[in-house]
């Protein structure tokens, strides 16, 4: 991949600002004028507890809400381009993202996940469900690096968590409508006030988006990707007195698509010619009762009880001609109720944590099979629970030294039973500790040092009969980290770097020796090793300058699959750098331009990297004017049309075809 010259000199700069940042003479003062910006102090809840961004002993991401929506950022899987060490594969199905992390990557019919998403602090711990709208956003945190200590399983290699604004005292109001190419359409909405004041809260928001495809079937002359998608979320907070706060909320996304972004290989581009319907019909529900209290001597309960469910339903075809010879069809069930107690408090100078956490998964599997000589359906029942009890404590050793340690031990056990076959089961104990030493320089400027486990957890080969429905072991994955943080220029300018090693045992990677069969194996141990470099600056005169860089190098040590012998191979959809840059200019006169730049390197689709998808570049363009409470902007995404299929998924027979060019205004009204 041709790196961008940017990827070249940041780790130069950020490096100068990390040893600048050790002097306190280096600190500059801030500045005495009012009209000079400054980046705010940023809280984050990222150790389950409210901490200063720039004070976590880890590498962490937070993007504002206002910042994104400013940004035009709607849609989940668009944070890998303004997000270092955040990437995801390649699918082109709408409500259905695997998230890889420092280059650690999940298997679709794992049915979990490496990274764990939090809406709310609801878990999504698969790739199916994994989205969300970013309707009325107050937050969004990106933890890299393991976090089962705090999260348990399938938080092996980082979290994201959304958080959505709560209702308050203060009405809000907001509408939103966009035009864009290929006859889009979409409308946002927010609206949020108090029903009793002091007391009783609501707010609801809402999206309605509409697209038409790309890929045109030269068979029925129409486009097969149509998009459409529905979201809506609704919250109801009471706080009957000063300790105690609950907020009920629900949330629905539907998704209305036609053909996943798929077509053959061997065919002219974005073009199919199937007379197989394919069309995806998913839908996503959550129901969750957060509830916090205070008791005396400062100690906090915290509970959360949740019901999260997925459906995923979708047909493909998967030949993509005339005659139906090959498609796939899914309609599976997936549910999680679970509930989540902590307390945390203080002891002397130290602050502690202590969690109890249980779940229960629901989930109803049929999978449908189409090949030349016969359809075949499996049908199975998939049930699993887990039990943990976790704990952390931030230690201060001294004026400058503080000492964070936790753990978490959680068991898991699975039942599964195929239609007409016997139930097996599986059962496993983790231990997940964590343990960070943290060296505070200046008050704006600290170093840390940290060792962590993730987890991941196991599963059987649910649609593999012949192979008996074999069981595969959790994976395991231990990381060691070091990194720098902190602000300069009077808190206009905040930086941070990292540092890591990763050893995973126990890799479950995803094998297709044929089309239709798909199984999962321990048979591979390997390391990961990166840089992450962030930057955010306050120019002045009403620029900002915002950056992001991650170096990565994941390799297997041992994977041998049958006669294959895969050492040192990369790990699939794991690229070797991702990058970002952009600079936005907002004028006196209420007017703003913005542009980013977006880079990633080269990722291979499967173990044996025959297939793969190239790196690229992509650049988008903003620009827009406010008029009181109205404000109209215009945006141009992947300006330059940068194509980046990803040629060879499923094992050589699909392409997965990037999006093109996209041209869109949208007009905003605020209260």
């Amino acid at each position: 991949m041709t790196r961008h010259p940017f990827s070249y000199r940041l780790p130069g700069i950020l490096g100068a600002l990390a040893i600048a940042g050790l002097s306190p003479a280096a600190q500059a003062q801030p500045s005495d004028s009012p009209e000079e910006k400054t980046l705010p102090t940023v809280t984050v809840t990222v150790g389950k507890q409210s901490q200063a961004l720039d004070a976590i002993a880890a590498s962490v991401t937070m993007h504002d809400g206002e910042s994104l929506e400013a940004e035009g950022v709607t849609r989940l899987e668009s944070l890998e381009q303004i997000t270092p060490g955040l990437t995801f594969q390649p699918f082109g199905q709408g409500g259905v993202n695997s998230p890889v992390m420092r280059g650690v990557s999940a298997q679709f019919f794992s049915f979990s996940s490496s990274t764990l998403l939090l809406v709310d602090g609801v878990p999504t711990l698969m790739a199916q469900g994994f989205d969300d709208g970013l309707l009325d956003l107050e937050r969004v945190e990106v933890m890299r690096g393991p976090q089962s200590t705090l999260y348990g399983r399938n938080a092996e290699a980082g979290v994201i968590s959304i958080h959505t604004r709560k209702p308050d005292n203060t009405p809000r109001a907001a509408l939103s409508t966009e035009l864009s190419s290929r006859s889009g359409r979409a409308l946002r909405f927010s609206l949020s006030r108090p029903l009793v004041k002091d007391t009783l809260y609501a707010s609801i928001s809402g999206e309605w988006r509409q697209q038409d495809g790309f890929i045109n079937n030269l068979t029925t002359g129409q486009r097969e990707d149509d998009r459409e998608r529905r979201n809506v979320k609704l919250a109801l907070r009471w706080t009957p007195d000063t300790r105690t706060d609950a907020t009920l909320r629900f949330a629905r996304q539907e998704f209305h698509d036609g053909a996943a972004l798929w077509g053959s290989p061997s065919s002219p581009r974005v073009t199919v010619r199937s007379n197989t319907p394919s069309w995806n019909r998913s839908t996503g529900d959550t129901l969750a009762l957060d509830v916090a209290h205070e008791f005396g001597g400062g100690i906090k309960l915290r509970s959360i009880t949740a019901y999260n469910s997925f459906h995923d339903r979708i047909q493909q075809d998967t030949d993509f001609q005339p005659a139906e010879m090959l498609y796939i069809a899914r309609n599976h069930r997936f549910s999680n109720l679970s509930q989540e107690l902590r307390l945390e408090g203080r002891a002397g100078t130290s602050r502690w944590l202590v969690g109890l956490y249980a779940d229960r998964d629901d989930h109803d599997l049929l999978n449908t099979q189409k090949l030349p000589a016969a359809v075949s359906r499996s049908a199975a029942s998939l049930r699993g629970q887990s039990t943990a009890l976790f704990t952390n404590w931030t230690i201060p050793l001294g004026p400058q030294w503080t000492l964070e340690a936790g753990a978490r031990v959680e068991r898991t056990e699975i039942d599964f039973t195929p239609t007409g076959s016997a139930s097996q089961s599986a059962g496993n104990t983790s231990v997940s500790p964590k343990l960070a030493l943290q060296y505070q320089f200046t008050p704006s400027t600290q170093a840390y040092a940290s060792i962590s486990q993730g987890v991941r957890t196991g599963g059987f080969n649910v649609f593999v009969p012949a192979a008996d429905y074999a069981a595969y072991t959790p994976e395991k994955l231990r990381s060691f980290e070091i990194g720098i943080k902190g602000t300069l220029a009077g808190q206009r300018l905040r930086y941070s770097a990292a540092l890591y090693y990763m050893q995973m045992r126990q890799m479950q990677v995803q094998q297709m020796p044929m089309p239709g069969m798909v199984y999962i194996t321990n048979a591979a141990s390997g390391h990961s090793t990166g840089a992450e470099f962030e930057l955010d600056w306050v120019m002045g005169q009403g620029w900002q300058l915002k950056s992001g860089l991650a170096l990565n190098r994941t390799r297997f040590d041992r994977f041998q699959d049958g006669t294959n012998i895969y050492d040192g191979n990369r790990n699939p959809f794991a690229p070797d750098a991702s990058g970002h840059v952009s600079l936005r200019y907002d004028a006196p006169a209420k007017w703003h331009v913005q542009a980013q730049m977006y880079g990633v390197g080269k990722v291979y689709l499967d173990a044996a990297n025959r297939y793969s998808r190239n790196g690229y570049g992509m650049v988008n363009l903003q620009a827009g004017r406010s008029f009181g409470p109205w404000e109209i902007s215009g945006y141009v995404r992947n300006a330059t049309n940068k194509r980046y299929d990803a040629v060879g998924y499923q094992n050589g027979i699909v392409t997965v075809y990037s999006p093109p060019r996209e041209f869109g205004v949208r007009l905003t009204w605020r209260l």
